[in-house]
């Protein structure tokens, strides 16, 4: 796996892959999902107890009332691009990401 590109004006650019969101942290706000092309991370709600009761749609209703709040899950990590604009609009700071030259191929 090639862990160093080149930008179009010829400086080096790692991608910062996303790898994992605290879910003890995020807020489900959202905005990480709005800036993701890749559909990377989906809505999960969670109950009282904080377990993850399932992924969240438009048509869920509150899972049999033990919906307690949503987080932000990564579900399908394989398709982040590592370009980190989930990061920069993230107002808890609660995820991970990796460089590409740290993640084993």
């Amino acid at each position: 796996m090639r862990s160093k590109f080149i930008s179009r004006d010829g400086s080096i650019w790692v991608p910062e892959y996303l790898i994992a969101i605290d879910g003890k942290i995020c807020i489900g706000c959202g905005r990480c999902f709005k800036v993701c092309s890749r559909e990377v991370m989906h809505l999960y709600g969670v109950d009282d107890a904080g377990e993850i009761l399932g992924a969240c749609d438009a048509d869920d209703d509150d899972f049999d009332g033990e919906l307690n709040r949503m987080i932000m899950v990564v579900d399908h990590a394989g398709r982040c691009i590592g370009c980190g604009a989930c990061g920069r609009v993230c107002p808890k700071n609660c995820q991970t990401h990796l460089a590409a030259d740290q993640i084993a191929a």
